[in-house]
């Protein structure tokens, strides 16, 4: 684990489910070995301790989206543990293993495979109650605990979907108001683009020409005004004056991505999202500044979703006649790159607009897009 993570994994900790779990199994821990008959085998406590030891690394280890196989196989092996643990006591208490063990595998299998382990599971307590410990209710006992593990796994299944659909919400949020600050961009660029016309084409037409027929009445032998002089002399720095305020406008064409890109990394709680946004990194074509925008969207989702990262840093600036946009992260990365929808349709976007997209996956993963400056 990354020093960047350990708060994130330390936060998982006091999160209400899996909290409630290491709460049960204390529980479960100290009253076996208290009241159980079989509490000096020294066996029950290795199992009890064993179990506790995987339920607090699924809790601590880095979220990845699809789970990793590893991690299906750690909630497997607790209920595993927890059915030995439960040959080696008569304690019914020890059952109740399965019910923190059944609440972590909705996250990690689909529907059908989790509802066949706990079938299984059940199948295997009710033989262990019944034909090896003897038990009077083994029936009884094995559809109170399965209804007890259904009700768990329910409850995670509930409660990861509705963080799921919380977080698309907000990525969502955030496209939507990343797009709407690119029109709003795109509106005030073309607003600029017109004054600085109007200027131009207008008063500086207009004031030229004044400037030159003041220059006509001062040459009249008959002598010109002192005023037609000072008005000359006014209309020649309001001229200048003007091509100076043009200019600036010229100057700030193009839209400015900073806000938009901004408004993606907002809503990201995790990974810690790190901005270097040149002032000056602007672009003149609406489907260069969306082009843009889409790549740093799928980069950082890409980040929060399947890298297991602790940190990104994204970076927009000119390259010469390009600009540039870097996205790169500390996950863990791919020795093979599997080119999937999300890259291929940035590297279409790109393609579109004369862009050009490159990937490195191997050390965290690293996009860079370019895209020429007319």
């Amino acid at each position: 684990m990354r020093p960047a993570s350990v708060l994130p994994a330390l936060r998982r900790l006091v999160e209400p489910l899996a909290l409630a779990g290491l709460i049960t199994w204390a529980a479960i821990f100290a009253g076996v070995l208290r009241y159980s008959s079989d509490a000096l085998d020294p066996a029950l406590a290795v199992l009890l301790a064993s179990f506790g030891a995987c339920l607090l690394v699924s809790i601590l280890v880095e979220e990845s989206t699809p789970p990793a196989s590893w991690q299906r196989v750690l909630v497997l092996t607790q209920v595993l543990i927890a059915l030995l643990t439960c040959m080696v006591t008569r304690e019914v208490l020890a059952a109740v293993l399965l019910v923190i063990a059944a609440a972590q595998l909705p996250a990690l299998m689909s529907r059908p495979a989790w509802i066949t382990v706990l079938v299984l599971a059940n199948i295997a307590l009710y033989l262990i109650l019944s034909r090896l410990w003897g038990n009077s209710t083994p029936l009884l006992l094995t559809v109170i605990h399965m209804g007890f593990q259904i009700f768990a796994a329910a409850t995670a299944l509930y409660a990861h979907q509705a963080e799921t659909a919380r977080a698309e919400l907000a990525q969502v949020n955030a496209h939507l108001l990343a797009t709407h600050s690119l029109l709003e961009e795109s509106a005030r660029d073309r607003e600029r683009l017109r004054l600085a016309r109007e200027l131009h084409d207008v008063a500086g037409h207009t004031l030229t020409a004044l400037k030159l027929q003041l220059a006509l009445l001062a040459r009249d032998p008959a002598g010109a005004p002192p005023a037609v002089t000072t008005a000359a002399t006014l209309a020649d720095s309001l001229l200048g004056d003007i091509r100076g305020v043009v200019g600036q406008l010229r100057q700030a064409d193009g839209l400015d991505l900073r806000q938009a890109i901004t408004q993606l990394a907002v809503p990201i709680p995790r990974p810690a999202v790190h901005l270097d946004l040149a002032e000056d990194a602007r672009v003149d074509d609406i489907g260069q500044a969306q082009a843009l925008l889409r790549v740093a969207q799928e980069a950082l989702t890409n980040a929060v979703r399947h890298s297991g990262a602790g940190q990104v840093w994204l970076r927009l600036a000119r390259d010469g006649r390009s600009l540039v946009l870097t996205v790169c992260d500390d996950g863990r990365g791919a020795r093979t790159l599997r080119i999937g929808h999300g890259l291929a349709g940035m590297r279409e976007r790109l393609a579109a607009v004369g862009g050009t997209l490159a990937i490195d996956a191997e050390r965290g993963f690293r996009v860079t897009a370019r895209v020429p400056l007319t």
